[in-house]
């Protein structure tokens, strides 16, 4: 498949992830983060790895735990937490400089050294959702800070991670994300019923946005994701994390009458040119395969993964538009 056509579908993902907050706000129970965390990853996984009827062996039993708990596990409640803490916008901007997280990962663990434009790119990404999401200032939490920093650096560096350890021999992005999504909701699971309690009542609505959650916004989101983190270099990837927020803040305004002000349209404009940006000069695709053990290959951008950037993009990032309070949630 050419490079254009894997960009499309990779992105997918962080768009699919823009439109979580319109659920959640619309369908779910209210203050329920971590139960919502664990009914996306837990059902999703044991779905795909039903599938994929793939199981992890040898060393991969405990890859596959890393990247769970880097790309879902830690990621999720972190992101949560931040958001919950910190006042608007500022979660969804500490998780947009995900794209520098993982150059200087990259650099680290890939030995990708890092180019003056993917570090320009960045910055610019950053100021673009910036202008978006960040209309309120206050007083900023020192934990809910810390937090947001901590979530991003996870996903960066399961991003980083999963690009350097590729997939072992005859299996494919399914099994990989069925893996990492399993292990992640069981990660979550104690906490949720520790800190949440028993499961809230469910209404036909909530179990139609839970279901649309777990299948669409992550089982096939993050199997896209992972599969595009394969076969593009990760700063690629982590490149496509604003749009995220960005498709957000057009939901938010298509579907929940949400007005976009001239800054606003300016910074959704500065942050797409940073994602396209992000994407050119940065090699071809190709299958994904381990590192080499010696470091050799490490700094090869087509063998071997962000977020959901997200950088994950911004799972639980707060924007505000028009007045309003706005969860970015991946």
């Amino acid at each position: 498949m050419k490079r254009p056509a894997v960009v499309l579908l990779t992105a997918l993902a962080p768009v699919s992830w823009g439109t979580t907050y319109a659920v959640t706000t619309e369908f779910l129970p209210a203050d329920r983060p971590l139960f919502t965390g664990l009914v996306r990853a837990l059902p999703a996984g044991l779905v795909l790895l039903a599938l994929a009827r793939v199981l992890p062996r040898g060393a991969w039993w405990g890859k596959a735990a890393v990247l769970g708990a880097l790309n879902i596990g830690a990621f999720f409640p972190l992101l949560f937490l931040s958001a919950y803490r910190m006042p608007g916008g500022m979660a969804a901007v500490v998780g947009s400089v995900g794209p520098l997280f993982v150059v200087g990962l990259s650099a680290l663990l890939l030995g990708q050294r890092p180019t003056p434009r993917s570090v320009l790119t960045g910055i610019v990404a950053a100021s673009g959702v910036s202008l978006v999401v960040l209309k309120a200032a206050g007083a900023l939490d020192t934990v809910g800070v810390l937090a947001a920093l901590a979530s991003t650096a996870s996903m960066s560096a399961g991003t980083v991670l999963t690009k350097r350890w590729g997939r072992p021999d005859g299996v494919g992005p399914l099994a990989l994300t069925a893996w990492q999504l399993t292990a992640g909701g069981l990660l979550i699971a104690p906490v949720a019923f520790l800190a949440e309690g028993a499961p809230p009542a469910l209404d036909g609505r909530a179990v139609g946005g839970y279901l649309y959650l777990a299948l669409a916004n992550t089982a096939v989101a993050y199997w896209l994701w992972f599969r595009g983190i394969g076969r593009l270099t990760a700063t690629q990837v982590t490149f496509l994390g604003p749009l995220s927020p960005l498709t957000a803040a057009l939901v938010g305004w298509a579907a929940l009458g949400q007005a976009l002000t001239p800054v606003q349209l300016a910074g959704m404009a500065l942050a797409f040119a940073a994602t396209v940006a992000g994407q050119l000069g940065q090699g071809g695709t190709g299958p994904a395969r381990p590192a080499d053990p010696t470091g050799r290959d490490a700094g090869r951008g087509v063998a071997g993964n962000a977020v959901d950037a997200g950088m994950g993009g911004g799972d639980a990032g707060k924007a505000v538009l028009d007045g309003t309070v706005v969860a970015v949630r991946r």
